[in-house]
């Protein structure tokens, strides 16, 4: 039947009264369920939780657009979905139900269909037209949360046409979950709706309407054979267990028998000497429980001689239901092998697992791949792959600690059936504690670390962080970013400690924290991670508008320094970092352009003078360099030469992170050819199984969960209250007429105002659960106003209201907290839809507050804001930046509890066509310079001059004596600063300015009486 008969058809039954759908139900079957009518009921553009459907895309262009459009052809009722796309990565939309209800059950229905209207006018031949993906949503807590099973048609006809999808036809998708698996069984019984991916690279439409359940569920479709484990080892002479079970959807008793058949077949184990075979068959009777299992035992034989790893498949045959997606095996371990030996030096070891492997192995050591792309989880072992990586906002379900643990266990165990069982290195970008945790402590970002000016409470910083990491089963943490951030329109600004190279190498002691000693000896520990300083080299330097990544404006640009800048300012971190033994190095995606080398501008990730030459050869890193996400893809060339340049260039892994398959079959295709050398590979791989062997990971692949209960603890959450605390930078507060706004008096009545005092999500910034974070309550902590009214007398001091639309009459003090929302890499570059200014709605809760009360401003974002033409407004102003998690280390400083140290890390504009301004610069004139902050703490010290001259006396005994970077030598300058800073009060000029900064960057260098002599300068001109 052709489908203008099919819908002329259907047409006919609608209007002659159908009220359940497009198609009528044969009387044995359910009727059909709507699950979308397109008529208004779901609002377009609305976001989960509530009923939504929305679009999504690599990027804002990727987005289609969506309208529903009334129609005299609508299959069902008037009006039906339209849209228009033009998708050059990915894009689509969904439909997600609301989490406030409970998910839908659609059991009872053989599949899922719609109306399609096609486009092909040609007409084009079946299967030839775009193909369409249609996925839904199953399982988990909702449908951002939920397994996403998926199938295709393509539109290849004109005019309306009833697809029809049978459950049995979706697979679980292997190349992307956004939360992956949860039990990867299709249970229908807690379905969160579907998704539409439509077709890239060229302009296109479609229109769709009634999407409906139909037909009877088929019940041998709704039981399932499953085995408790993909992988089992055994020892060498030990016995294995195989559980097989049958599952039904919503757990009732099988209506069919279900027989399963076994026998060991096949693998690397020799039947009869390695093990005894194993056959036979089981029926499950119609009535059996769901969950009943029957245990299939594998015996194998004691040897006495030393082996790699043997694999026994378990074959299993299945009739009356659906058979597990692949069939068990167990793995006999790897024995009396020298490289196991763990009294042996890891040299030894490395050296003698290096010449037993293949050049297939190698290649998959060499390799990262991010969790979701797996096609199959067997593929970790099929292609031996090295690493495994979650992307930002790559979470398990549920997410938590002890899920994140399972996780990797699992994928550490899909290992275990390599011929030499090389364990994976997990890792993930835990840039402000285990930010992709929910429940884990998050830290002030590393802009707000480096306003606290405190190494020690830096290196804490890092150790709590690598605990929780640890904790979870991963063993590798894509940190610090040891970047100096140049100009504040980049995106990635918050993930710098500061602009100065100076701070950045004294803030490095997170370092420490998370590795332990620099000779590695503390790897093992399980408090431990190996670290990850990135992004070598330049990123922070990246010209505005030089990007051409996108949308991308800074990010991933050209940084365009002298050499004598490039050593000074962007090297300098880098060899403190190796200095302290850092484990990983990860090239930046920008690249590099050294004024007069005449080169002009090289990728980084194709740098060899600077990653062999400077990072391996001149600074003696022995660590391996592992690539950032797919950026060899943006290395002038084929993908072949993409390979070939990186790794000659001295790449040691590269994150695929997504094609695995062709990034091993292309290096080692390259090996072949001569155009790589053996050496360079044996290199890489050396540096790789070194870590390994350090992180004890051949001991113990899996997580010790030991720390698990501390993730998120009351103890970590003080480590890093006092970090927010310590980052808090009072750049105003009050004047000599009316004296200090700051600390508030816990009895203060006080109004607290703005978009970013009660929002966890705003004050933890991007990298927050997902990757570009969101706002709202997104993870457990303590906003800043709850922070407040625990700090106040009593909660009921603290009046708040988000627009300051509340009466502002009986209170003491405003509170106004604004700032920015979440972002992250170059979405957040300035000129990328942000800019620098506060919103509107902020500057109306500054402008109604300020004007009724004395008030404090707080500015909680990953960079300075411009607030000069409202400074005058405020009688207090206060830093915030990032602060993660602890809301109350701010209410802290606020109230008093701890003292307000912290110094602006950056320097602050006065504009943004001031930009790039940093300290040293010859023309220096901000808003505030860099290293301002007031504090509580102490007074400033009083006799002018002569305590200046006496101060200088005591900086040249301490500089004398070697004592130059020590805490002492420190308070000695920071008196000299309070000094400086009260006779400048909010009155600067450049002759001001540009000497107090220099000041702040030479104390950190050590050069104790060149800051002294600095702050002089900039009192005298005061």
């Amino acid at each position: 039947m052709t489908a203008a008969v099919a819908a002329t058809a259907v047409l006919a039954a609608l209007l002659a009264g159908s009220v359940t759908g497009p198609a009528a139900a044969a009387a044995d079957e359910p009727a059909p369920v709507l699950v979308d009518r397109f008529e208004g009921e779901v609002p377009l553009g609305g976001q989960p939780p509530a009923d939504a459907i929305f679009t999504w895309g690599g990027d804002a262009d990727d987005h289609p657009e969506l309208k529903l459009t009334e129609r005299a052809d609508a299959p069902e009722g008037g009006r039906v979905l339209e849209g228009s796309y033009d998708i050059s990565a990915y894009g689509g939309f969904s439909h997600e139900f609301a989490v406030d209800a409970p998910p839908r059950n659609w059991t009872a229905h053989q599949g899922i269909r719609f109306w399609w209207y096609g486009q092909n006018t040609a007409p084009l031949p079946p299967g030839s037209g775009k193909r369409v993906n249609f996925e839904i949503k199953d399982g988990g807590a909702n449908g951002g949360a939920s397994e996403l099973w998926t199938t295709s048609f393509t539109d290849d006809w004109e005019g309306w046409h009833l697809v029809e999808i049978p459950f049995a036809d979706f697979v679980y998708r292997a190349d992307y979950q956004p939360v992956g698996g949860i039990d990867q069984v299709l249970g229908l019984n807690e379905m969160w709706g579907y998704a539409v991916t439509l077709p890239g690279g060229a302009p296109g439409a479609f229109a769709m309407d009634a999407v409906e359940l139909y037909g009877k569920a088929d019940p041998a479709l709704t039981a399932s054979l499953v085995t408790d484990t993909a992988v089992r080892t055994v020892k060498n002479g030990g016995s294995a267990d195989i559980t097989l079970s049958v599952a039904t959807t919503g757990s009732v008793p099988i209506e069919e028998p279900v027989t399963v058949a076994y026998a060991t077949k096949g693998g690397t184990a020799e039947a009869g000497t390695d093990y005894t075979p194993v056959t036979g068959s089981h029926t499950f009777p119609a009535g059996t429980a769901s969950g009943t299992a029957h245990k299939v035992t594998v015996r194998t034989a004691k040897a006495a001689k030393a082996s790699e790893a043997r694999t026994i498949p378990l074959e299993l045959t299945v009739t009356g239901a659906k058979a597990p997606r692949e069939n068990p095996q167990i793995v006999i371990d790897a024995h009396g092998l020298p490289y196991q030996n763990a009294a042996l030096p890891v040299k030894k070891r490395v050296a003698d697992l290096l010449g037993r492997m293949s050049p297939a192995e190698k290649a998959g050591q060499m390799t990262q791949a991010e969790r979701n792309a797996l096609r199959a989880p067997g593929d970790i072992a099929a292609y031996d792959l090295g690493s495994l990586l979650s992307g930002g906002g790559s979470v398990p379900t549920p997410n938590t600690a002890a899920a994140w643990a399972k996780m990797v266990d699992a994928y550490q165990l899909r290992a275990r059936a390599t011929r030499f069982q090389i364990p994976l290195i997990y890792g993930v970008d835990a840039v402000h504690g285990h930010n992709n945790v929910v429940g884990a402590t998050i830290m002030p970002h590393n802009i707000g670390i480096g306003a606290g000016r405190d190494p020690k409470s830096a290196e804490r910083t890092g150790a709590i962080t690598a605990k929780e990491v640890r904790a979870t089963g991963v063993p590798w943490d894509f940190a610090p970013c040891v970047c100096v951030t140049r100009d504040e329109r980049w995106g990635r600004s918050y993930e710098a400690f500061g602009e100065d190279p100076a701070l950045v190498e004294a803030m490095e002691t997170v370092i420490q924290g998370m590795q332990g000693s620099p000779s590695g000896k503390d790897l093992h520990r399980n408090d431990k991670v190996l670290g990850s300083a990135k992004h070598f080299v330049g990123d922070g330097g990246t010209a505005y508008g030089s990007s051409t990544t996108g949308s991308y404006t800074t990010d991933q640009g050209v940084t365009t320094v002298t050499r004598q800048e490039l050593e000074a300012v962007h090297l300098s971190p880098f060899a403190e970092s190796v200095k302290r033994g850092v484990g990983t190095v990860m090239p930046s995606y920008s690249s590099l352009d050294v004024i007069g080398d005449g080169r002009g501008p090289v990728k980084m990730h194709a740098h060899g003078e600077m990653i062999n030459g400077v990072l391996k050869d001149r600074m003696g890193f022995e660590g391996f360099v592992v690539s950032d996400w797919q950026a060899i893809d943006q290395i002038p060339g084929d993908y072949a030469s993409d390979v070939r340049t990186s790794v000659n260039a001295g790449l040691d892994m590269i994150m695929v992170p997504t094609a695995y398959q062709d990034f091993t079959r292309t290096l080692k295709d390259e090996v072949a050819a001569g155009r790589i050398s053996r050496a360079r590979i044996d290199d890489a791989v050396a540096r790789i199984l070194t870590q390994k062997f350090r992180l004890g990971l051949f001991e113990k692949p899996y997580a010790d969960t030991t720390h698990l209960d501390a993730v998120g603890s009351a103890a970590h959450r003080a480590v890093a209250r006092e970090a927010v605390a310590k980052s808090q930078v009072l750049l105003k507060n009050g004047d000599r007429n009316e004296g200090p706004v700051l600390p508030l008096e816990p009895g203060q009545r006080v109004y607290v105002a703005g978009s970013n005092a009660d929002d966890i999500g705003n004050q933890a910034g991007g990298w927050t659960i997902s990757w570009q974070g969101s706002s709202g309550k997104t993870t457990t902590g303590t906003t800043i106003l709850e922070g407040m009214r625990k700090a106040a007398k009593s909660p009921e001091s603290v009046t708040y209201s988000k627009d300051a639309s509340a009466a502002t009459d009986g209170h003491d003090v405003g509170v106004v907290v604004v700032g920015e929302t979440p972002y992250a890499e170059g979405v957040g570059d300035v000129g990328n839809g942000h800019d620098l200014e506060l919103t509107a709605a902020d500057k109306k809760a500054i402008d109604t507050v300020c004007a009724a009360m004395r008030c404090a401003v707080l500015v909680v974002s990953g960079r300075p804001q411009l607030i000069g033409d409202r400074l005058g407004e405020m009688d207090a102003l206060v830093a915030s930046w990032l602060p993660g998690s602890e809301g109350d280390g701010v209410a802290d400083v606020l109230y008093g509890k701890r003292p307000f140290t912290g110094q602006s890390p950056v320097t602050w504009p006065k504009t943004e066509a001031q930009l790039p301004i940093n300290v040293g610069d010859e023309v220096y004139d901000p808003q505030f310079p860099y290293g301002w902050g007031l504090t509580t703490l102490r007074k400033p010290p009083a006799g002018g001059e002569p305590t200046l001259a006496s101060l200088a006396v005591a900086a040249g005994v301490a500089e004398r004596a070697g004592l130059g970077k020590t805490p002492a030598a420190r308070a000695i300058v920071d008196r000299a600063r309070l000094l400086v800073q009260q006779k400048i009060g909010g009155t600067f000029t450049q002759a001001v300015s540009r000497p107090f900064a220099e000041a702040d960057h030479l104390l950190l260098t050590g050069d104790l009486t060149g800051a002294v002599a600095k702050l002089r300068t900039a009192y005298r001109a005061a």
